[in-house]
């Protein structure tokens, strides 16, 4: 009988061989390369663990996945409950209860006026379904999107994706896509005055270079999407569930979308799970007979264990306050940095909302500063801000991620659930990196070094 304790202490130390030779063997080198092919054994709230007991401190989140900590002891119950339970799931002729149970619970707690949901495995089938949905629902096939915006990597939802290089190499996408400047009201009008537009898609706040737009924009975007027919989607599969400090990012600018798309965090960082809020005019559009009422439709969507731990999640963000405690925690990080920023001209900019902060930097003054940053720009951009993620892991433990191609910006994405002992953590191990930057040549223009040459390498 199978034992899968025992095979994974057994190969324990197998993982970086096995997956660089069947999954993925550019992305092991690349681990390998800036110090992140480390083997963990255990993990709990925000840190990881290594076979030593050396805890690594994860302000990255699996992407945001683990908005209520990893292994919270909530969702571990619900499951070993559920797993109990013998439940019947993924009959597929049948309407299972927790699916019933979590789309009231989201209806609930959203914003505006929805009234179904379609529930999903991701973030990004989840985009594919709301597009689907829009152009059903609107009679229009055009969809507008905003430069730098995510949304996803499957065909449809990389059509609507405003970052050249996830597109690059996969092109014609989908026709009648068009983007425009996030945060430009105005451009949106423009776009919008034919009157063929079915639907707008945007993120709240760019998950990745974590931009947030000028105050109003997204109420005007709602403004203007009624005045011509569009249907306004808001992706918040990073935004929502309390990343930002309100349970969804609309609440910011009291937004009522007609559809809106959650991810990530519903999981509870066990079982995929995604949800697709909507009006239930666009619902009768879609589902608009007896015959069609499974002309949209999955096969893990209603997953049983998925929906118990979205079910578990919406508990624990209202019990434990994260929402406020995401609010409190990403409001000192960024005073912090900011702080150091006054003294040090390297921090170019600090900004976010909650737990969902950039910090995006320049090369330091004088000479060596604009000679490094130059040469590093014309090898590879983007490496100053990999040249801080390096030395945060090797020096510190702190798991961090570049904000994005030829971006010199880190993107802290950390678990809901940190305290001050965490914020304080990364405050002055960030510290020491500024001033061991400040040497010249140092260990930031010798990792940068490094980077440049295998970067060239690679080309």
């Amino acid at each position: 009988m199978f034992d899968l304790a025992a095979e994974m202490t057994r190969r324990r130390d197998e993982n970086i061989a096995l997956f660089g030779a069947h999954v993925n063997p550019r992305l092991t080198k690349v681990l390998q390369l800036i110090g992140f092919a480390k083997t963990y054994v255990r993990a709990e709230g925000a840190y990881l663990y290594d076979a030593e007991g050396k805890d690594y401190l994860d302000l990255l989140a699996g992407y945001g996945v683990f908005g209520v900590g990893r292994n919270h002891p909530a969702v571990v119950r619900t499951l070993r409950q559920y797993l109990d339970l013998d439940i019947a799931s993924m009959v597929q002729l049948d309407a299972p209860l927790l699916a019933g149970m979590l789309a009231e619970k989201l209806l609930a707690l959203a914003p505006g006026t929805l009234e179904n949901v379609f529930l999903t495995n991701s973030g990004t089938e989840s985009v594919e379904t709301a597009l689907k949905f829009a152009r059903a629902a609107a009679g229009r096939r055009k969809v507008i999107y905003a430069d730098k915006d995510f949304h996803g990597l499957t065909l449809g939802a990389l059509s609507v994706n405003g970052n050249r290089d996830f597109r690059d190499g996969f092109e014609p996408l989908l026709p009648d896509t068009v983007p425009v400047p996030f945060g430009d009201a105005a451009a949106l009008e423009a776009q919008l005055a034919a009157g063929d537009v079915a639907a707008v898609i945007l993120e709240p706040i760019q998950g990745k270079t974590v931009h947030v737009p000028p105050e109003g924009y997204l109420a005007d975007v709602a403004r203007l999407c009624r005045a011509h027919g569009a249907i306004f989607i808001l992706d918040e599969v990073m935004t929502g569930l309390g990343r930002t400090g309100k349970l969804f990012c609309a609440e910011w600018e009291n937004v009522e979308p007609d559809i809106v798309i959650v991810s990530k965090a519903l999981s509870g960082g066990f079982v995929p799970v995604g949800a697709v809020l909507f009006r239930r005019w666009i619902y009768d559009k879609v589902f608009s007979s007896l015959e069609r009422c499974v002309v949209h439709s999955n096969t893990f969507g209603r997953g049983g264990m998925a929906m118990a731990c979205g079910l578990t999640v919406l508990d624990i963000l209202r019990e434990e306050r994260l929402p406020e405690n995401a609010l409190a925690m990403g409001q000192a990080i960024m005073d912090g940095v900011r702080d150091l920023q006054r003294s040090n001209p390297m921090i170019k900019d600090v900004r976010g909302r909650g737990l969902m902060i950039a910090i995006e930097l320049q090369p330091p003054r004088g000479l060596w500063g604009r000679l490094q940053g130059a040469l590093m720009d014309k090898l590879s951009p983007g490496l100053l801000a990999q040249s801080f993620v390096v030395p945060l892991m090797s020096d510190h433990r702190i798991l961090t991620q570049v904000g994005g191609h030829a971006a010199d910006v880190i993107r802290l994405l950390p678990p809901l659930m940190i305290g001050r002992k965490e914020v304080d953590r990364f405050l002055g191990a960030f510290a020491a990196v500024l001033e061991a930057a400040k040497k010249f040549p140092g260990p930031i223009w010798e990792i940068g070094s490094r980077l440049a040459g295998h970067a060239i390498k690679g080309r």
